[in-house]
């Protein structure tokens, strides 16, 4: 006989574990159904993540006021989150936003400055000189301006935030099972969700939060409308005895006078192979990955060597002082939906609600991404006006 629960969350990262966690808060019967990180990536062959990391930028900032909103009110959980778990996921480092100086064609730093503006953000603004005197590290091209956001900025520690989410949600009564979900089959009572381990759960209502993993065959009764990217990203080794040098850097977005030199940075930060790497992300083109097969291939794969290059040539002109150090690259994947938010609602049967599409921008508001995909499940409908958008998923014909 199957275990019966009245929830099941399926994919543990971050926006299903920070479900967990809001549901386990709000009722009982919550299980959050999904795999640990693998050992040996290389060689794996089940689902993967892209929280298997140990950073990724947060800001308050942005352009869209309901991506702010869900920035803003995650933003606002961190401190209890990570008090009431005990686990440290937040640096507040600043996030640094540059681009061509305003009053050109491109009018990117324009609409942050708005952006700040309209969500009453204090930040500080740089020209040429302000942005060589603040950052002496960095060397932006010329006739750039700079937005710097010193607080509530930074970068969380996506592997740690979804441990204290998995924590709490535990600790709530939700229980926590280490197993790849292959298949939700709803009926008139409930769901049926069968994993690769050969165990069988019976739930009320299932929530597939399961990231690019979503357009798996068997998850979902309808196929949800979502584009999955390949994505590469490389790290750049810093020996300890030159992280002086790079002290206080915060995060970077640049948006660079070139097209396909759109890049974001991370701060040096230390990996769990004990070495502290500087991480850069920007692909220059779009790969697409259309089935879950191709997912897994692409993360044993490891990125692309060309994406590689094109960083490494953007690091030597942006960051002189490591055109020398080793570099090593890593594959993930983003997923976007149509609206370009966030997908959460029924997946053709009231019993099966589909949470996906994080849209290059969801990491830092995956806490109250969840929230909302728990209230779905919880109540059948987002019961919050804040936002302009429904959320509405969309499905494949």
């Amino acid at each position: 006989m199957a275990d019966r629960f009245r929830f099941i969350i399926v994919g543990r990262g971050m926006m299903g574990a920070a479900a967990a966690r809001h549901l386990a808060q709000m009722t009982d019967g919550v299980a959050l159904i999904g795999p640990d990180e693998p050992v040996d990536k290389a060689s794996h062959q089940g689902v993967f993540a892209s929280h298997y990391d140990e950073a990724r930028i947060t800001r308050t900032i942005d352009r869209d006021a309901d991506w702010a909103l869900l920035a803003n009110r995650s933003i606002a959980r961190y401190g209890e989150i990570a008090e009431q778990s005990g686990i440290d996921f937040y640096h507040e480092t600043g996030c640094l936003i540059v681009g061509p100086q305003r009053g050109g064609a491109n009018a990117y730093v324009g609409e942050v400055v708005g952006a700040a503006g309209r969500l009453g953000v204090s930040t500080d603004l740089l020209d040429d000189s302000g942005l060589s005197d603040g950052f002496p590290y960095f060397a932006f091209e010329p006739r750039s301006e700079g937005v710097f956001e010193a607080k509530r900025a930074g970068y969380v520690n996506p592997r740690k935030l979804v441990a204290a989410q998995a924590l709490l949600a535990k600790r709530a009564g939700a229980a926590i099972i280490a197993e790849t979900v292959v298949s939700v089959v709803p009926d008139g009572s409930g769901a049926t969700v069968t994993t690769a381990e050969g165990r069988s759960y019976r739930a009320d209502k299932v929530l597939v939060a399961a990231g690019g993993f979503s357009i798996a065959q068997n998850l979902l009764p309808r196929p949800v409308d979502l584009k999955v990217y390949a994505r590469t990203v490389a790290f750049f080794e810093i020996a300890d005895a030159d992280l002086p040098r790079y002290a206080g850097m915060p995060s970077l977005i640049v948006e660079s006078h070139e097209p396909h030199d759109h890049i974001y940075l991370l701060p040096p930060v230390r990996y769990p192979d004990g070495r502290t790497y500087l991480k850069i992300g920007g692909d220059p083109d779009d790969l697409p990955l259309s089935t879950e097969p191709e997912i897994r291939a692409w993360f044993r794969r490891g990125g692309r060597d060309s994406t590689r290059d094109h960083l490494k040539r953007i690091i030597d002109r942006l960051v002189p002082g490591l055109s020398q150090a080793p570099v090593t690259m890593s594959a993930c994947v983003t997923s976007f939906t149509p609206t370009g938010y966030p997908a959460i609602g029924p997946a053709g049967s009231d019993n099966v609600v589909v949470l996906t599409g994080g849209c290059g921008a969801a990491a830092k508001s995956s806490d109250e991404i969840g929230r909302l995909g728990a209230e779905m499940l919880l109540t059948g409908r987002i019961n919050d006006d804040g936002y302009s958008t429904d959320f509405r998923p969309h499905f494949l014909s």
